[in-house]
């Protein structure tokens, strides 16, 4: 039995050798242009994390049946695909990322079209140094509904490969809707959701602690002296808070902007504390002001701070388009869990004329990425929303034009280190959002963002009648058992919360 172990990693060794020398007989009759491949996905010039799964791509013009493509790596190894699309070998692709990590690749493409070959020019893909620190991400789906919830889930993609695991569908929990997976800092043994219906609750994941046993608590969905759910968390670094918002969302639909379906805004919201530990929602009247909507909090990594955005109240819906908010942030004490006395302006819309949403602070404190758009705060239907960066050691703010598009951007999220960043855009097709990732250098710049990789991308995204909402990047998988946590949802158990 020995021998014949032996003898198949032998055989193994051998076929990712003879893929990394890229040995196959080349088109012929080939003509030559010097205009770079128009490729789908776009992956002309991206910068890449080792580790990231093969970026498979097919030509953007359908008409062409067939490909050769060679890729080179400029410190050593070669592989080599062929067919109707570029299928990349993961485990020959693997060891030439590796190989050439700090480096690059250049990509020949030969295409053909009508029985005629074209060799396009060559074009490169950079390999970072800085390590991607995720095993995958996780993202909720979603097809475009209005009134109703439909069919959603939750999921997680090992971004190594093109494994896709469920979290929770909602076919578990009939007529629910579940969303915004959150984890703490991309841990995946603490993070919650919720699930809106009949049978609502907030989910929490524990880490530190266990409830009857159980590293998991199912919250009740409302509290009556909230006045609403709690909603759009981040955590607390330290793991025993977090932050929410409470709001009285509607929606309406738009007759006649062109570039516009669907407007959503809330009548009323609020920002509070929640202590997982208590149990109690620490409400405070500086950041729950009356005539004021506090929304979209986020916490500062090293937990001392609460950032928040913050519009005053308008007439709804009819002045929906006036509501603008500012970027603000209060002190935060871990030990009491109370807030400051003092809350700091970042962003004033008196200067800017626009609305700020989604503070998201890298993990390094240095920067905060946020959205921009002309009004309000529910950026996916913005086709004006772009992302934003500010320097929170300068005061500086920038619009991130290396990843904007004339279509959406937003629900953006860093990783550990701070150099990486994924978003989601509709800058395909304005109607599905889809994920994107961008290194992030030393100096603040984003590189040009790449398309999450599919197996078979074209094929894959023009099939696919779902938005990406929510992603976030997640150290290792999720442990849930989603029959499982289907059947806690639909039972009766609940934690009560109360309020301080």
């Amino acid at each position: 039995m020995a021998k014949i172990s032996s003898s198949i990693n032998i055989i193994k060794v051998w076929v990712v050798c003879l893929c990394l020398m890229g040995c196959h007989s080349k088109p012929e009759n080939v003509s030559k242009t010097d205009a770079l491949p128009e490729i789908y996905p776009d992956y002309v010039d991206v910068t890449i994390p080792v580790g990231i799964a093969p970026l498979n791509f097919a030509m953007a013009d359908e008409t062409f049946d067939a490909l050769d493509v060679e890729v080179k790596g400029s410190k050593g190894g070669t592989i080599h695909a062929e067919g109707a699309y570029a299928d990349f070998d993961i485990d020959a692709w693997h060891q030439l990322l590796e190989q050439n990590k700090g480096a690059s690749l250049t990509v020949t493409v030969c295409a053909r079209k009508d029985g005629q070959w074209v060799q396009y020019k060559d074009f490169s893909i950079q390999i970072s140094s800085d390590p991607l620190e995720a095993w995958g991400i996780t993202y909720r789906r979603i097809p475009p509904s209005y009134e109703m919830y439909s069919q959603m889930g939750l999921y997680q993609r090992d971004l190594s490969n093109f494994d896709e695991r469920e979290l929770l569908q909602n076919t578990r929990t009939p007529n629910q809707c579940i969303n915004c997976h959150t984890a703490n800092r991309t841990n995946p043994d603490q993070y919650l959701f919720h699930v809106r219906g009949d049978h609502g609750a907030t989910v929490i994941g524990t880490e530190k602690r266990e409830v009857n046993g159980e590293k998991l608590e199912l919250l009740q969905a409302k509290n009556d002296k909230l006045g609403g759910s709690m909603v759009y968390p981040y955590w607390h670094p330290g793991g025993r808070y977090c932050a929410f918002s409470t709001n009285k969302t509607s929606q309406m639909f738009h007759t006649t902007k062109k570039n516009k379906r669907i407007e959503v805004y809330d009548s009323s919201s609020d920002v509070f504390v929640y202590d997982t530990e208590t149990h109690t929602i620490l409400r405070d009247t500086l950041i729950m002001k009356k005539y004021w909507a506090e929304n979209t909090p986020a916490f500062s990594p090293d937990g001392k701070w609460l950032y928040f955005t913050t519009a005053l109240r308008q007439v709804y819906p009819t002045d929906y388009d006036q509501e603008k908010y500012n970027l603000c942030r209060v002190s935060f004490d871990e030990k009491t869990g109370k807030i400051g006395e003092q809350v700091d302006t970042l962003i004033n819309v008196r200067e800017t004329g626009k609305s700020v949403s989604w503070p998201r602070p890298s993990y390094d404190g240095r920067y905060l990425m946020y959205t921009q758009t002309d009004y309000g705060y529910f950026t996916i239907w913005h086709p004006e929303a772009d992302l934003w960066l500010l320097d929170l050691q300068t005061g500086e703010t920038r619009p991130m034009t290396e990843v904007n598009s004339d279509r959406a951007e937003s629900y953006h999220n860093w990783n550990t280190n701070s150099r990486w960043f994924l978003f989601t855009s509709r800058s395909e097709n304005g109607l599905y959002t889809q994920v994107y990732f961008s290194h992030f250098d030393n100096d603040g710049q984003a590189m040009k963002p790449f398309l999450l990789p599919q197996h078979n991308p074209r094929q894959y995204y023009r099939r696919l009648l779902y938005s990406y909402n929510t992603p976030d990047f997640t150290l290792r998988p999720v442990e849930i058992n989603p029959r499982e946590m289907g059947r806690r949802i639909e039972s009766k158990e609940r934690t009560v919360t109360k309020t301080n």
